[in-house]
């Protein structure tokens, strides 16, 4: 594991992805997983075969709202909905911020170091998988 300037190493990076694909294909369900630095910048990315083309960009913006946030980018749908204070928020940044389920921060030490963004299925089997592999790495880190 190396992680420098508070963010992953690729082969860190791929390993995320790895974990992740795992997952997808033990659920049968093809995706598209990004996998980012602490800044929002893609260090890995796979489109596992049967993945939807359109979701390219929806797993790598899933990854960059998730580490731009610090947070999990279902844990911030609810703060986003109409008459809510982050109503229209997803208008910022260019569009390039979701609130769809299935972007995950990666930590070391309570520090955001990266994200992981997963798009191609239902928005809960990406969330289900962008956690099983945010897990995973926490696991391997600690």
């Amino acid at each position: 594991m190396m992680i420098t300037k508070q963010t992953l190493s690729y082969a860190l990076a791929e390993k995320v992805i790895g974990w992740a694909v795992d997952k997808a294909e033990e659920m049968g369900v093809p995706q598209n997983i990004a996998v980012v630095d602490d800044a929002g910048h893609l260090v890995a990315f796979c489109r596992m075969d049967g993945a939807k083309f359109f979701s390219i960009e929806i797993a790598m913006t899933k990854a960059y709202a998730a580490a731009g946030l610090r947070a999990s980018t279902h844990e911030v749908a609810p703060k986003t909905q109409p008459g809510m204070p982050g109503y229209g928020a997803q208008a910022l940044n260019g569009g390039r911020f979701t609130t769809l389920g299935g972007g995950v921060p990666l930590s070391v030490d309570g520090r955001t170091v990266g994200a992981i963004g997963v798009s191609s299925g239902t928005v809960e089997q990406d969330t289900e998988v962008a956690q099983y592999a945010a897990n995973t790495f926490q696991e391997y880190v600690n």
